[in-house]
């Protein structure tokens, strides 16, 4: 049986746009308008429940989880990306009645509660899953279906026809900062890392700043604005939705190609493709999960890796101008690319690992390589 604290549990649904509905209990906080809507996604992960809900990359969506039990080692400030949550609502099968783990300072319901995050739990997330699998990634709305503010499946059902998903919005001008600020780098090392800020994880930010001094800068800033700050290297941050509906950040991307050394992660790694004149496609459900094998075809090593993105290159658009370093070994998807003739590359997938393996740490070696090389 699912577990809530609250005195009564609130029976709740949650409705997709072909229709489908799945009952299950309501969980965390309230939805502020009786309902939650957003892009529906399943994650593979087995841990980093709020390292995913913190990430901003998950901006618009939905998170369910494959896996049936989330929330048994609670939360801690520690493992937060940012400062909030920036996924719309949280699908489990089961919310535990109790966490156990040392570092824990509260319960995931608890979490919720204090980051307004509604949830939904006991769903058949196995049904979900396949659903969204075999029909690809779907608006959808969930909310209670009883008591105190409660909706009925028509509205759930309008208000999923109502919701955008990722399609077609700037998603990334939602998260980023509002203003630059800077992360001191190690003792002595002279290097420094202009970093865009797309929704940018915490804990990239610490990669980069064992490499150097980083100044974080909000998405819109332009070319010449990071030029003036003399970086030895630029960092494409990872990032949430659809990376052709920042063409401000694609322009400015155009113009650092070739002045400085270049890296990019996921939402990075799209808009320097679209900035050397790649297409992007979307995937039928996407790559959600910390469990992706990957090809680095530059070594003929695999790795595994964590991912999130609905969005990929499409190979064929960027092979005059790039190589493809990197290959996802489910699908075949472009995972990596390094320019042919200017100081850059970048990859689809997640190499901080939060939540994830350490397979892909190597990465920003490489980046302290490139920049030393290019001084």
């Amino acid at each position: 049986m699912t577990y809530s604290p609250s005195s009564t549990l609130v029976p709740g649904a949650l409705v997709l746009v072909d229709g489908s509905i799945f009952e299950g209990t309501m969980a965390g906080a309230t939805p502020d308008d009786g309902y939650v809507s957003g892009e529906v996604v399943f994650n593979t992960a087995m841990a980093g429940y709020q390292e995913v809900l913190t990430d901003p990359s998950y901006a618009g969506q939905i998170v369910t989880f494959t896996y049936p039990h989330i929330g048994n080692y609670g939360t801690t400030p520690a493992d937060a990306q940012s400062g909030g949550t920036f996924t719309r609502g949280l699908i489990v099968r089961d919310l535990p009645r109790r966490h156990s783990n040392w570092r824990a300072e509260r319960s995931l319901e608890g979490f919720l509660q204090a980051h307004n995050l509604a949830a939904i739990a006991g769903l058949d997330t196995r049904r979900l899953t396949r659903l969204l699998r075999d029909s690809g990634a779907m608006v959808g709305a969930f909310g209670p279906t009883d008591g105190p503010g409660a909706v009925d499946l028509e509205t759930l059902k309008q208000k999923a026809a109502d919701e955008p998903g990722t399609d077609g919005v700037d998603l990334v001008a939602q998260v980023t900062t509002d203003k630059p600020y800077t992360v001191a780098g190690p003792a002595g090392n002279n290097r420094k890392i202009v970093a865009f800020d797309f929704g940018i994880k915490t804990s990239i930010v610490n990669q980069l700043s064992q490499l150097a001094t980083v100044d974080i800068v909000p998405a819109s800033t332009t070319a010449e604005q990071v030029l003036n700050r003399q970086p030895d290297g630029v960092f494409l941050s990872n990032g949430p939705g659809d990376p052709r509906q920042v063409p401000y950040a694609i322009e400015a991307v155009k113009t650092l190609v070739g002045k400085v050394p270049l890296f990019g992660i996921c939402l990075g790694h799209q808009i320097l493709s679209l900035a050397i004149g790649g297409t992007i496609i979307k995937l039928p459900f996407g790559h959600h999960g910390a469990n992706h094998p990957v090809s680095d075809k530059t070594t003929n090593v695999v790795e595994i890796t964590s991912q999130n993105h609905n969005f990929a290159v499409d190979p064929a658009s960027i092979r005059d101008v790039a190589d493809i370093t990197h290959v996802n070994l489910n699908d075949g998807v472009c995972q990596g690319i390094a320019l042919k003739t200017a100081p850059a590359f970048s990859v689809q997938h997640h190499p901080e690992a939060s939540p994830g393996p350490h397979d892909s740490y190597y990465l920003f070696d490489r980046f302290a390589e490139l920049m030393d090389n290019n001084a």
